[in-house]
């Protein structure tokens, strides 16, 4: 595989047995097996999620025609929704900017 052959392999056996003991030899073959397991199943769950068929894109939903005459808009109808909040640049900048003014007033209250 690396060019390890028998010889070599009981070599880096003997030399590690001597350098950590035998008490610690165990516990390092297992961390070393579980940080392999973790590894692998990483990569396959990576591999798994890359080689993942896309899932179609959505059909639009179907436009369905009035069937009613327009009546009068009632006072529900009338009041446009209220937009949904996004974050934007504006939005960012005055949540900064109230969050900067309620510091330094709370600030100048703790000075007095």
């Amino acid at each position: 595989m690396f060019g390890i052959g028998v010889p070599e392999l009981i070599l880096i056996l003997v030399v590690g047995l001597i350098v950590f003991g035998p008490g610690k030899l165990p516990e390092m073959g297992r961390s070393l097996g579980k940080g392999i397991r973790e590894f692998r199943k990483a990569s396959n769950a990576l591999t798994a999620a890359i080689n993942a068929p896309e899932p179609p894109p959505a059909a639009p939903a179907p436009v369905q025609p009035a069937a009613q005459p327009a009546a009068a808009p009632t006072e529900a109808q009338a009041a446009p929704a209220a937009p949904t909040a996004t974050p934007t640049a504006e939005t960012a900048a005055a949540a900064v900017a109230a969050h900067a003014a309620e510091q330094s007033g709370t600030e100048s209250k703790s000075q007095s």
